[in-house]
């Protein structure tokens, strides 16, 4: 939130820097997108989710994310679509201005 502009930032350069994997416990990976619209954001998407996970992240409140703050902490902030197979979801969290 302390940046005006995301635009150099990318997941190999943020999870290099932090030491961390990409790789997240639900089978999939973390990664990390500047908004094409706005380079004010970036969007974390977190893959391989099965239904249930994919439901629980988005019912999850991300209470610095774009949404949820657009919406006075009426919407989790989280967006995605959990119809998929499992292993086989994504949820989308845009953090930025």
């Amino acid at each position: 939130g302390e940046y005006d502009d995301f635009s150099n930032m990318n997941g190999t350069t943020i999870f290099g820097a932090i030491g961390m994997s990409n790789k997240n416990p639900y089978g999939g990976n973390y990664t990390l997108s500047v908004d094409p619209s706005n380079p004010r954001q970036f969007v974390v998407s977190i893959t391989g989710l099965s239904k249930n996970e994919c439901e629980t992240f988005i019912t999850k409140a991300w209470s610095d994310s774009i949404g949820y703050k657009m919406s006075d902490g009426k919407s989790s902030g989280a967006s995605g679509s959990c119809t998929n197979g499992n292993g086989r979801n994504t949820v989308q969290i845009t953090y930025g201005e």
